[in-house]
């Protein structure tokens, strides 16, 4: 005989559905209200007009975060959405792991989420005695707020790239020795420009000036975080005068779609045949593709291809980027 199950318990259990899909769509809410102030670093006024609710809503929001714990200095952030693409891109590059951090749209500057991502990782990676090679750009420096502060015993920091002399409103050529700093670690510079003028004064900066032991040192690497640069008039490249308008027509009319330690390559990952490849005072791509552990981090739509390119070139074991970036790679690759 089967049980009468009375009205008053079906109204119940639907009312309990509807209150537990509630609570669901509340934290995915909270979640990427939380990321947008803290890791965007979006106003309150910002984030409601984007999400078309109220201020108020916005900060009771926030509220609610810090009451459950969700916010340190990174946030407990677990969207569907963003896992779907973090398993598809460790499939279609083979990567270890993949870091997709979220953003309000594609309108946004992902490169704070992108490095609030990457300095969370930074604690996860760093251990002591590694011998760490960093490259440089805006992302990079961008992660130093987000990394925590740490004695790591024997540590070593290994710039990966000369510096620059004209240095504007930041100096994204200072991070290895900054991030050094926040590890109580040795720093090891490249102390020449990052581009000399010619492929003979490269020769005799490496052999003949005392900057050959840092090569030397960078064939004992256990991990590299390099950033990728597009081609595009606002790359660092451009904006620090590093090479002229001109060459970088030349360089985009041999191929290339973006750099590595302004190392330019093209979109199927081949270092392109150009003389200003040949003048970088760099770490060869080539040796850097043996490190144990390799990590790129980057994103936008601009850098698109210069990223395809780049996981390509470097195979990479883990890659941050935001959720825009991954969605354009994994429908053009």
């Amino acid at each position: 005989m089967m049980k009468k199950i009375s009205k008053e318990k079906i109204q119940r259990s639907a009312l309990e559905s509807d209150q537990e899909l509630g609570n669901r769509r509340s934290a995915r809410v909270r979640h990427r209200v939380a990321w947008m102030y803290y890791a965007e670093e979006m106003t309150q006024n910002e984030i409601a007009e984007t999400l078309g609710v109220g201020r108020v809503t916005v900060a009771r929001l926030l509220a609610d975060a810090k009451a459950l714990n969700e916010i340190k200095i990174s946030l407990r952030h677990e969207f569907e959405e963003l896992a779907s693409l973090e398993a598809a891109l460790q499939k279609r590059f083979q990567l270890d792991r993949a870091i997709v951090a979220p953003v309000s749209s594609q309108y946004a500057d992902p490169t704070p989420a992108i490095a609030a991502a990457t300095g969370e990782l930074i604690g996860e990676v760093i251990k002591p005695n590694m011998l760490l090679g960093v490259g440089w750009g805006r992302t990079l420096l961008r992660t130093l707020p987000f990394i925590d502060e740490s004695d790591t015993p024997g540590l070593t920091i290994v710039s990966l790239l000369g510096g620059i002399s004209a240095v504007k409103q930041y100096n994204p050529a200072e991070f290895a020795w900054r991030f050094s700093r926040l590890f109580q670690a040795d720093c090891y510079l490249i102390a020449a420009p990052a581009v000399v003028d010619s492929k003979e004064t490269k020769t005799a900066l490496i052999e003949r000036c005392g900057i050959g032991p840092v090569f030397e040192l960078a064939h004992k690497l256990d991990a590299v975080l390099l950033s990728v640069g597009s081609t595009a008039p606002n790359s660092t490249a451009q904006l620090f005068d590093v090479f002229p308008d001109e060459e970088r027509k030349s360089l985009i009319a041999a191929g290339a779609v973006g750099d590595v330690l302004f190392n330019f390559y093209d979109v199927d990952g081949q270092i392109v045949d150009h003389p200003s490849n040949e003048r970088v005072m760099s770490v060869p791509i080539v040796q850097l593709k043996e490190v144990p552990l390799r990590i790129l981090t980057s994103g936008g739509l601009d850098k698109v291809p210069a990223l395809l390119g780049a996981l390509r070139m470097l195979r990479p074991h883990i890659l941050v980027t935001d959720e825009i970036a991954a969605r354009a790679i994994l429908e053009v690759s």
